[in-house]
């Protein structure tokens, strides 16, 4: 039973001992296998050029028609400005061995048996806008033209107010779209409905490519709490900040010429007290 305490001297000098020990053991075995093949073939051999540690850390395989690659036993050294990335690659021309070709189309068999599997998310459910959030969607500069033309504004204005600049090298992204405030995580700031369920785009006709192009096949931001059969309808659309202020402006014209015209009462005594002076019938 572990206690939490660290190995003693001896203990580490046992490990060590038993991993040099397993590498000799190895490098015997590959020592042997070269003097068999030198003796076959007549070619020298050295086993300083015969790699013998073990292929512990698979990071990637490739197959082809004719060769399998796998890369293994990556180590990361990183530097004040560098990271440093080794890492062993085995290729094999298999195509001639057939017991691995046997593996290989027992893989690729797996692989038709499989080929129909769905993940678990194939449409995103009604009122979900979890990609409205956490995201940053580019825009590009047709994105931005796009945006000003659906609210009738110019492509200036369009940029200052709903784009945050980060034009890119070749100048096709103007930058990315705005959030409610300046943390990356909040949500979009077309994004409209008051919780997930009742979300909807309020731009949808005019949203930007990245978002058109983002598919919910495979999405693992899905809220999973929200039901694909259910039915929702979007509210209004997202309105800018000139057309909202000219509707209050005209709001507020209309609510007062249809109000009775009123004075405030200091008004009123100040223009009675003008009126009386002017025709000279002053009270006490």
């Amino acid at each position: 039973m572990s206690h939490g305490l660290a190995p003693g001297p001896g203990t580490v000098r046992r490990e060590q001992s038993a991993m040099h020990e397993t590498i000799d053991l190895i490098s015997h075995q590959a020592l042997r296998e070269l003097r068999a093949f030198t003796r076959r073939t007549a070619q020298p051999t050295s086993l300083e050029l015969m790699d013998v540690a073990p292929m512990q850390h698979v990071n990637d395989i490739e197959i082809d028609e004719e060769h399998v690659t796998i890369r293994y036993n990556e180590q990361k050294t990183h530097k004040y400005n560098i990271d440093e990335i080794t890492h062993k690659e085995w290729v094999y021309k298999y195509n001639d061995d057939p017991e691995f070709v046997k593996a290989v189309g027992a893989v690729i068999e797996l692989a038709r048996k499989h080929l129909r599997d769905l993940p678990e998310n194939l449409a995103c459910p009604p009122g979900c806008a979890e990609c409205c959030s956490g995201y940053e969607p580019f825009a590009n500069v047709g994105d931005v033209q796009r945006i000003a033309d659906h609210f009738g504004i110019s492509y200036a204005e369009a940029l200052a107010e709903y784009i945050v600049e980060r034009p890119s090298a070749d100048g096709y992204v103007a930058g990315y779209v705005r959030k409610i405030d300046d943390d990356l995580g909040s949500q979009c700031i077309f994004l409209k409905g008051d919780r997930s369920g009742r979300h909807y785009c309020g731009i949808y006709e005019a949203r930007p490519d990245d978002c058109r192009a983002f598919t919910p096949i495979g999405c693992d931001d899905v809220d999973a709490g929200l039901r694909h059969d259910r039915t929702f309808v979007p509210g209004a659309p997202f309105r800018p900040r000139h057309l909202r202020e000219s509707r209050r402006l005209r709001a507020a014209r209309d609510r007062r010429s249809r109000a009775p015209y009123r004075l405030r009462p200091d008004r009123l005594r100040a223009r009675l007290a003008k009126w009386r002076r002017l025709t000279g019938r002053l009270h006490p």
